[in-house]
């Protein structure tokens, strides 16, 4: 039985890719290892079918943080018997490709995004410069190496010269029902749910001032982040308290419960960096697999999901007003409604994961 040892930036409990791939590894006989970091208001740990190791971190952010986080993977990782080394992420990236080298253990890497193009670092130009550096001095040396979408994946291949599968990040079709969670303030009104991080550039503001012009609805923003209290305060500052909910963190499976209750899914992502431009968010999957249609930023991954499956629309307009017009009418169209409501079922009959992981064990079988 070979030995996985995989590393995670973010929370590891919430991250669904790592946990779908971590599922997939094990019931494919492989032994798995995830190691990541404690986060403040990390969610319990709860039971799972392999061991988590999270590190506790002095640094929380800056380029002190991540070099103590590599210093530890480093270290952990050296000491530590595996087959093979997985990498989530450039952020965890030089460990891994350092303690491969010396030890001679094969490195996969998984690409969730397009790192050096991420909104947070598009106006730090050093701190930008550093990781293109570290991305340009080890990606061109990586055998196994997949990401989350064909753009991202052309990207690289490009930049780079470097063979790079697409495995997406799709729901399970097999997964359980999940019990409903009453979402608190929404009475008797209609729902349009963000579920996600709270970053920057995730048009979640725009959203949230839209809200201004659309009548008997809610907007559930379900998740954490660095933008919640800037997002709370434009919440306040127009008086929508009433019309704009913060759930905060939620488990996948109370997560899955409360988006399966509204009646659009939104994912905003606006055009500061590549990384948003092309990117094709979870999120989007987890509203199909919830059979709420969907309204998404004109970027070309989105885009085309929404018009390959008819499943929604495309944004016309980022300005609120616009946007505001916009989800009146996809809330009030009865007509296209139950058009989306079966294009829906279809769609996610063939958005599986049970689709990908075959490509993804392909991968891991001609690991030498």
């Amino acid at each position: 039985m070979k030995k996985f040892i995989f590393f995670v930036f973010n929370v590891i409990l919430i991250d669904q890719r790592v946990k779908r791939v971590a599922g997939t590894l094990t019931r494919n006989a492989y032994q798995i290892q995830i190691v990541g970091r404690i986060l403040p208001g990390t969610i319990d740990a709860g039971d799972f079918p392999y061991p988590i190791h999270r590190f506790s971190m002095w640094f929380k952010k800056g380029p002190l943080f991540y070099f103590f986080l590599n210093l530890r993977l480093f270290f952990f990782i050296l000491f530590k018997k595996a087959d093979i080394l997985l990498s989530n992420d450039l952020d965890t990236l030089p460990a891994n490709f350092l303690v491969s080298k010396l030890k001679g253990i094969p490195l996969v890497y998984d690409s969730h995004e397009y790192f050096t193009e991420v909104p947070e670092l598009i106006d730090r130009k050093i701190i930008q410069g550093i990781w293109l550096f570290i991305e340009s001095s080890i990606i061109p040396k990586l055998k196994y190496f997949y990401t989350v979408n064909q753009s991202i994946a052309e990207i690289y291949q490009k930049k780079y010269h470097v063979d790079v599968k697409v495995i997406k990040n799709l729901p399970e079709c097999s997964r359980k029902e999940c019990p409903v969670t009453e979402i608190p303030g929404v009475l008797d009104r209609k729902i349009i749910i963000y579920q996600g991080a709270l970053n920057m550039a995730r048009g979640i503001d725009l959203a949230i001032r839209a809200m201004v012009h659309i009548k008997n609805t809610v907007l559930v923003l379900a998740g954490d982040g660095p933008e919640r209290k800037n997002l709370e305060e434009v919440s306040k500052t127009l008086d929508l308290k009433e019309k704009v909910i913060f759930l905060g963190r939620k488990l996948p499976a109370e997560l899955a419960g409360i988006t399966a209750q509204a009646d659009l899914g939104i994912s905003f992502e606006q055009e500061q960096g590549l990384n948003y431009y092309y990117a094709l968010p979870n999120k989007i999957f987890d509203y199909i697999h919830a059979g709420i249609p969907i309204l998404v930023s004109p970027f070309p991954e989105m885009d085309a999901v929404v018009k390959e499956y008819g499943v929604g629309e495309v944004l016309e307009s980022f300005k609120p007003e616009g946007i505001a017009t916009q989800i009146n009418r996809m809330l009030n169209d009865r007509e296209k409604q139950e058009l989306w409501k079966k294009n829906l079922g279809n769609a996610a009959k063939k958005l599986c994961w049970e689709e990908e992981e075959n490509r993804l064990i392909e991968i891991f079988e001609v690991i030498e």
